[in-house]
């Protein structure tokens, strides 16, 4: 049974001034500040606001950005890619689905081997849960991506 996601508002009023700032009202963080930028470590990235998932961490790359960078979404109907024509730049935002947490940009200038395009996503809109904590989130079903990339035995 997939479990259903939305935009919690007690999640919402749980937020740091930060994450605030980023998801809800459109942020971007510094380069080399966020929590995840240069994490390592094995899991899934989940939205803040409303638990869905996002990322996994077998996609992240360092792209020398200063933000998490992905080949791709772990679920493509979890993200929403928009036009975005602010600070006059044309780039497409990505936002959470359920959560329409602000999640940063895709850009086309990804690895061409993984598909050419790098998600480059607000570590303030994320929420990391490792491996072996994803049973108990409810997200067991997301271990196989793990499994054969020697992340889990």
């Amino acid at each position: 049974m997939m479990r259903a996601y939305n935009k919690n508002p007690d999640a919402v009023s749980a937020l740091s001034p930060e994450q605030y700032r980023v998801t809800q009202k459109d942020g971007t963080e510094r380069p080399f500040t966020g929590e995840y930028w240069n994490k390592k470590e094995p899991g899934l990235y989940v939205d803040v606001v409303s638990g869905e998932p996002l990322f996994a961490s077998v996609d992240k790359f360092d792209s020398g950005s200063g933000w998490p960078s992905f080949t791709k979404p772990v679920d493509a109907e979890n993200v929403v890619e928009i036009s975005d024509r602010s600070y006059g730049m044309v780039r497409t935002e990505v936002r959470s689905t359920h959560g329409d947490s602000h999640l940063g940009h895709v850009f086309p200038d990804g690895s061409r081997d993984a598909g050419g395009l790098r998600y480059c996503i607000n570590s303030a809109s994320l929420r990391f849960v490792p491996v072996d904590e994803l049973e108990s989130e409810g997200l067991g079903h997301y271990v196989k991506l793990f499994v054969n990339k020697g992340d889990v035995a």
